[in-house]
């Protein structure tokens, strides 16, 4: 009992030392530090502080340094920086470009009157409004064989090669969804643009290192004058958002956004920026990174840093549960009081969950640990059902274990719980697969089989947990539950419960997050109804109340 008391107090250290410093990390990342002595040499003054006229060109060429050419898609004069607005405006795509190429946007923010060229203090970036991504493989009906999108039966494209693309084939028919495996371009209909507003004075000795990529800086008489920070989101470019480029694409709306940004509010930004694209050169997807982007734009800052810790918490409930249901189970000799048939649900439903996931081609991030838990599951259900397994000349022989008179009436239970949850869950799992071949559509009979499977285990799947109530009600007794991971597991089923309430969710959705928590608080009711006898003595023939003889505490 020692050691595990200290294994789960050096977790429980280690947890409490990695949120501290993700604080400190995150509080070096927002706050900069200002010069203490605005009239002093160290410090590097705001150029937007002398309120100069300015303007914003936005070019589109085929080249990131503006060779061979640029057009001006939009400028917006007399502009300030401490505006909001919104335009959409038309943009022309050159031959190159509709033939699976690459076009990139060139942004300026310099003087009014004059071209950025001719401006020596003009500030520019430069942005692809162009990316290769697998188009996504079109969805049809599997009973009437129609497209979703054009309500036809689908028919083999032919792709054609272009210029510019960086995996070898893959271009688009004519007018056509493209349904080649190979990368081709996409539309970003998006360009975000952020300028800091605050006149914040930098001082040369606590420069951040993030910033100084974006900082460009002359020398106006003794002082240091810093140009305005010029930021293009890439975060807010989301997959939801791409258009297929195709070789009749001869322009594509451009939603010009901008807003002012804060200074703390930008190095988080380029931070995260940072993250993601280190992530897609390790190989991540553009869609692995949405869901990452998604995170960042779709919450607000404050709300995200309330996030960090609920997960951190969540993550730190997740291995306490994970520890003592494997050392629960590992324990484990009889299955008196134990529904195994829900152990063997859990199985099930965990392997499909697994193969939904890998079917939606889901971060490794994801997947991994959810193919872990599969491999826990199917253990439980060898240790449930005590199968040995026996290799003989290469194939393996399953003997399964006897059952006991406990045993026997506990499985007696178990089915007849079984057989009254199978008048309701099956009708309706069958009319939700039913349904779905009718109504909706798939790319294929797998991804309908998987769908409608998930669906039954997302939607149904609490329902499985009332076997479990039903033994217990007839044996009068819960000292056989696993009772430390069912608390971690209720801790973070309220965690996420919670958060259900607070974000704006359909009411569906946020009944489905709280079933769970009403089914836990019958537990709760029953062990408080079945109190533990703890003079009672266990399979392992010790009682609660025993103690060792002869020996100390410490020992």
């Amino acid at each position: 009992m020692f050691l595990k008391t200290s294994f789960t107090t050096l977790i429980v250290g280690v947890f409490v030392v990695y949120v501290l410093h993700t604080c400190w990390v995150m509080y070096g990342i927002v706050y900069t530090k200002p010069c203490d002595s605005p009239k002093g040499d160290n410090c590097i003054t705001p150029y937007l502080a002398g309120n100069p006229k300015l303007q914003l060109s936005i070019y589109t060429a085929l080249r990131p340094n503006g060779e061979g050419g640029h057009t001006l898609i939009h400028k917006e004069e007399n502009f300030d920086v401490n505006s909001k607005f919104e335009r959409i405006v038309s943009v022309s795509l050159p031959k190159k470009t509709r033939n699976n190429g690459t076009l990139y946007a060139l942004i300026f923010v310099h003087q009014a009157g004059i071209t950025p060229w001719a401006d020596p203090r003009q500030v520019h970036l430069v942005a692809k409004v162009t990316t290769y991504m697998v188009p996504k493989p079109p969805e049809i009906s599997l009973i009437s064989g129609e497209d979703q999108t054009h309500g036809q039966k689908e028919e083999p494209q032919q792709t054609q090669h272009g210029d510019g693309n960086p995996a070898a084939g893959g271009g688009v028919g004519s007018g056509a969804t493209s349904t080649s495996d190979h990368p081709v371009s996409h539309w970003r209909s998006r360009l975000t643009l952020n300028i800091v507003g605050d006149h914040f004075l930098f001082d040369k000795e606590y420069l951040p290192s993030d910033v100084h990529r974006y900082l460009r800086v002359f020398q106006n008489g003794k002082k240091m004058v810093y140009l305005p920070l010029l930021f293009v989101d890439e975060l807010s470019n989301r997959v939801k958002d791409l258009v297929e480029i195709n070789s009749t694409s001869m322009e594509l709306p451009l939603t010009i956004s901008y807003d002012s940004i804060s200074l703390g509010r930008l190095r988080f930004w380029i931070h995260m920026q940072d993250a993601v694209y280190s992530l897609q050169q390790f190989g991540f997807t553009e869609k692995d990174a949405d869901e990452i982007k998604g995170i960042f734009v779709d919450t607000n800052l404050y709300f995200l840093a309330l996030t960090f810790f609920v997960a951190a918490f969540h993550l730190l409930f997740d291995f306490l549960a994970f520890k003592n249901d494997i050392s629960f189970w590992k324990q484990k000799k009889s299955m008196v009081g134990m529904s195994s048939k829900a152990v063997l649900w859990r199985c099930f439903s965990t392997i499909v969950i697994f193969l939904y996931l890998f079917d939606e081609q889901t971060s490794l991030l994801v997947l991994v640990p959810a193919g872990i838990g599969t491999i826990i599951e199917v253990w439980k259900v060898k240790k449930a059902f005590k199968i040995q397994v026996f290799w003989k000349g290469g194939k393996p022989t399953f003997l399964f274990g006897k059952l006991d008179e406990s045993e026997r009436r506990t499985e007696e239970y178990d089915t007849l719980a079984m057989k009254y949850l199978s008048y309701l869950l099956y009708p309706l799992c069958i009319g939700g697969a039913v349904y779905a071949l009718i109504f909706l559509r798939y790319k294929s009979w797998y991804s309908w089989l998987i769908n409608s499977l998930v669906n039954g285990v997302y939607a149904f799947g609490f329902l499985f947990m009332l076997p479990q109530l039903f033994v217990n009600y007839k044996l009068k007794s819960v000292a056989h539950l696993p009772w430390k991971a069912f608390m971690y597991k209720a801790f973070n089923t309220f965690i996420d419960d919670v958060f259900a309430f607070i974000i704006t969710m359909p009411t569906s959705h946020r009944l489905a997050c709280f079933r769970d928590d009403v089914v836990f608080l019958i537990y709760l009711y029953q062990r408080w109804l079945y109190p533990v006898d703890k003079t009672r003595v266990n399979e392992y023939g010790v009682s609660y109340d025993d103690k060792p003889k002869g020996k100390t505490h410490r020992d």
